[in-house]
């Protein structure tokens, strides 16, 4: 389409650089002629520069049959009634109105363009942030604590897709609960943010769909917009490793002073009891059997003999020897285990079983100290569980981390939650006679072997301890 332009002032100059650099899909635009009385004004300047046929006249451009629009930008609405009574039928006229109006729609369609064009790049660099550089867990949440959006790593985390966390609330997903976190133990990070307007850091526990519990470390940040808050970024590290690791760091400080302090004290001790002990057992040569002192002769000596039972676990406990470690095939230490406490499994009215694995690899291992662990352990489940029950072994080969699990489950009474993080405490007992140092020397002789021991028990459904050792050992 040939066009002419009536007004050769600064619009004239921008039609002719818009028309220049914009791609039409229905037809082209070519103008060929510009007019205006000022010989320097700058769109006729520009279209001389650009070689088109100028005049002062627009009248001229009645006289030419190839042009087929008139645009005029004069703002003079004479002019454009005075051109639309001297054009010719099949030529067209465009007042400066009219034009105005397509280059304020074409400014908008531009500026939307540019913004979608923003707002895909924006959403590409949030999709590659949440789903790339934060290699941890985060989610985005609105201020009634709906889930906007999660990151590809906390839904697998959480074993979820996108459908079943997106409008969720998040107390409901990551803690199970029917209402925002509270208290001092577990404030909710996401009303310190709206109610101070700045980040926000703690540490909580999440449970995942089996019921387990992971450790946070939770850091929140305010999006804003005109400086109001429209929600929250809460970015999750597991720091259930690192825990778990202090805690066994405690543990191991904790056995290795009580250890010391033991000795010594079990070797005070060792002396005056043996005293007491033959003491006893004198006196009572030189007494009837059946009277009375001799019975209360007798209580003395069996409280002194439980008291010296007592100090050598108390030994045993602090000698922590370097175990002596050979090539051991572990199913035999475990049927040896089973030989030698199955009569009093049997007294109990309990069944003792064993699952083991036949492609179990021979490992490093000192035999008397598992053998004496794994006894231990049995005779706990025995005392926990009642007639009728079961006690079972179970031995596996992991190849992923190249070590062996040792089950020992029983169908018992369970172990109290708050109990759980006390089991391996030295001293820390529920039995009335118990000396409160079976598990702890067992936990401490599992790590002399390299390897740990993990405790799973739910009250009323039984107890499983699983042992982990390493194929290698210590060596």
């Amino acid at each position: 389409m040939n066009i002419a332009i009536v007004g050769g002032g600064t619009r004239c100059l921008y039609l002719l650089d818009f028309l220049k650099n914009k791609k039409f899909r229905v037809f082209q635009p070519n103008v060929i002629a510009v007019a205006d009385i000022k010989d320097d004004a700058l769109g006729l300047l520009k279209a001389r520069e650009m070689g088109l046929w100028v005049t002062h006249d627009y009248n001229e451009f009645f006289e030419h049959e190839e042009i087929e629009l008139i645009v005029e930008l004069t703002d003079n609405l004479d002019i454009y009634n005075d051109i639309l009574a001297k054009k010719k039928n099949h030529v067209r006229a465009l007042a400066h109105t009219t034009a105005i109006l397509f280059w304020e729609l074409d400014d908008a369609y531009q500026k939307e363009g540019e913004t979608e064009l923003r707002l895909n790049e924006t959403q590409t660099i949030y999709e590659v942030l949440m789903n790339q550089f934060i290699r941890e867990e985060a989610m985005v949440i609105d201020p009634n604590y709906r889930v906007i959006d999660m990151n590809e790593a906390m839904m697998n985390k959480l074993g979820l897709s996108s459908e079943e966390v997106i409008g969720q609330y998040c107390y409901k997903l990551g803690h199970h609960l029917d209402a925002p976190c509270s208290g001092e133990n577990h404030p909710c990070p996401l009303s310190s943010v709206y109610k101070n307007n700045e980040p926000c850091m703690t540490t909580h526990v999440h449970l995942d769909t089996n019921g387990n519990e992971i450790y946070y470390a939770i850091s929140c940040y305010p999006l804003t917009n005109n400086r109001e808050i429209i929600g929250v970024i809460e970015i999750l590290r597991d720091i259930t490793q690192e825990i778990q690791t202090q805690k066994a760091q405690m543990q191991q400080e904790k056995l290795m002073s009580i250890g010391r302090l033991s000795a010594g004290i079990a070797h005070e001790i060792n002396n005056p009891l043996t005293t007491i002990m033959t003491s006893s057992m004198m006196l009572q040569e030189e007494l009837d059997s059946g009277s009375e002192m001799h019975e209360e002769l007798e209580i003395i000596s069996n409280e002194a003999q439980r008291c010296r039972k007592i100090v050598q676990s108390l030994l045993d406990f602090a000698k922590q020897t370097k175990p002596m470690q050979k090539l051991q095939d572990i199913n035999t230490i475990i049927q040896e285990s089973i030989y030698l406490t199955k009569k009093q499994a049997e007294f109990n009215n309990l069944v003792i079983s064993a699952h083991l694995s036949d492609d179990m690899p021979q490992i490093y291992v000192d035999k008397e100290q598992l053998q004496q662990i794994l006894i231990n352990l049995t005779l706990n489940a025995i005392e926990a569980t009642d007639p009728g029950g079961s006690i079972t072994f179970t031995s596996q080969y992991h190849a992923a981390s190249d070590s062996i699990h040792l089950h020992v489950s029983d169908t018992g009474s369970g172990i109290s939650p708050e109990y759980k993080e006390k089991i391996f405490d030295p001293f820390f007992t529920t039995r009335e006679y118990g000396t409160g140092l079976g598990l702890s020397i067992s936990h401490s002789l599992i790590e002399q072997q390299g390897g740990r021991i993990e405790l799973d028990s739910k009250p009323g459904k039984g107890t499983r301890f699983t042992i982990k050792l390493p194929v290698g050992g210590t060596q």
